[in-house]
């Protein structure tokens, strides 16, 4: 009798553990057919070598962002009070993080300066860019990608602080969808990046 409950046990112990991993799998939703990414239109050249001396690197930090950013989804902003998010669009990771690195390989190809991360700078902090990713896109009533990036450049002694507003906007060009809308957001970071690395100046 011991070894026919045992039997009859494992059917039901297989189909329990099924069920229980296809909910697991139906919580985050249908997996998007791709993930988009951002990729800079300049990047630092590779086996190039930079010195700088103690105070003088620049040290990008991670954007903040409103919660509607604080997601792998692209927001749609239909009107001034409702916001949705694009179909089947994901980032492979929060576009704060796809974006610091976007500046940060653009900073270091177009200035010579030494650019730093967050995990890096404790050795030699210098200049500071902290920020605030503001807006990273879709603006539906005009059906354009939309990036606003609010810069605060802190000087190495912390003496003086500076603060500047970048934006820029690309047409999508045709339906709100994963591919254009990723694209369209593509060429407008880009565009803010180049904007940021010409005023950081060499």
């Amino acid at each position: 009798m011991p070894s026919l409950v045992r039997r009859a046990r494992t059917p039901l112990l297989l189909a329990f553990a099924a069920v229980s991993l296809s909910a697991c799998f139906s919580l985050g939703g249908k997996v998007p057919p791709f993930l988009l990414t951002l990729d800079a239109d300049a990047a630092p050249v590779a086996g190039e070598a930079r010195t700088a001396n103690e105070g003088t690197t620049l040290t990008i930090l991670v954007p903040t962002a409103p919660q509607k950013l604080r997601t792998t989804r692209i927001p749609v902003q239909e009107d001034n009070a409702s916001v949705t998010y694009v179909k089947d669009a994901q980032w492979v990771e929060a576009p704060q993080r796809l974006f610091q690195r976007l500046i940060s390989d653009t900073v270091s190809a177009r200035t010579s300066r030494v650019v730093l991360d967050e995990g890096q700078y404790l050795t030699a902090p210098g200049d500071q860019l902290a920020s605030q990713l503001v807006e990273f896109g879709v603006d539906a009533r005009t059906n354009e990608a939309v990036v606003v990036y609010q810069a605060m450049l802190v000087s190495s002694a912390g003496k003086t602080v500076t603060q500047r507003r970048f934006e820029a906007r690309e047409a999508i060009g045709g339906k709100i969808e994963a591919k254009p809308v990723g694209e369209a957001l593509t060429r407008a970071a880009n565009k803010v990046a180049v904007d940021i690395a010409t005023w950081l100046g060499s």
